[in-house]
């Protein structure tokens, strides 16, 4: 073969790659059927419409391959089932972990403090739910790990916080002296007949229980 003869053919196989890799981006820049499509298309003209001849040349899926030229030849298009791709989540793939997870929480939940919101509360960490499970016999090779077990329990409208009981007031050091100066100015003026006395509430209403304060404690320390 002479020289010239050899470097048509280098520039003929390097024209070839070329035209491949453009089909081969054409491809990638479609989805679904129009790409299915598009290389049942290819594998007709270059292939002798044979799928694996399609998927040893550009490296596309034989399945697929078959499957567009199946629809092509056909005219019946096949719906994608997307909610069947991707990884299930852990309370999805086994609904016993979600029943656990419940049997756990459910005790230990409290509602929103101020009712804004359907979202329940509770006071054990993943850590704690994770232990819990293991505790509950349940398969530990199949107990999530404590991140996926906060993730969980957020989807399963759990969140995580500890809701400390309201503490009562602390007495002031002034207290007695308040109370006893009040005391010595109502016996004055109950001597004077001139001088109406008149009670009045004027205390701060002050919520009591677990919500004292909408659920806010001041001398809570950040974790």
């Amino acid at each position: 073969m002479t020289s010239s003869a050899t470097s048509r053919a280098s520039t003929m196989d390097e024209s070839i790659e070329r035209l491949e890799e453009l089909i081969r981006s054409g491809a990638r820049r479609l989805t679904g059927y129009q790409r299915r499509l598009f290389q049942a298309e290819v594998a007709i003209t270059l292939c002798d419409g044979v799928a694996r001849q399609a998927e040893r040349r550009f490296g596309w899926g034989r399945d697929s391959g078959a499957t567009g030229l199946d629809e092509l030849r056909s005219g019946m298009r096949c719906r994608e089932n997307f909610a069947a791709r991707g990884r299930q989540r852990s309370e999805q793939k086994d609904p016993r972990l979600a029943a656990e997870i419940r049997a756990i929480v459910e005790p230990h939940t409290y509602p929103d403090p101020e009712l804004k919101s359907t979202r329940q509360y509770t006071n054990l960490s993943a850590a704690e739910v994770r232990q819990a499970l293991i505790d509950r016999g349940y398969p530990q090779q199949k107990v999530p790990s404590e991140r996926t077990m906060r993730d969980v329990l957020n989807r399963m409208n759990y969140r995580l916080k500890r809701i400390q009981k309201g503490k009562p007031l602390k007495k002031t050091e002034a207290t007695d002296a308040i109370f006893a100066n009040v005391n010595r100015v109502r016996e004055q003026a109950r001597k004077e007949p001139e001088t109406l006395e008149i009670s009045m509430d004027a205390k701060a209403k002050v919520s009591l229980g677990d919500y004292v304060r909408g659920g806010k404690n001041q001398d809570r320390q950040r974790r």
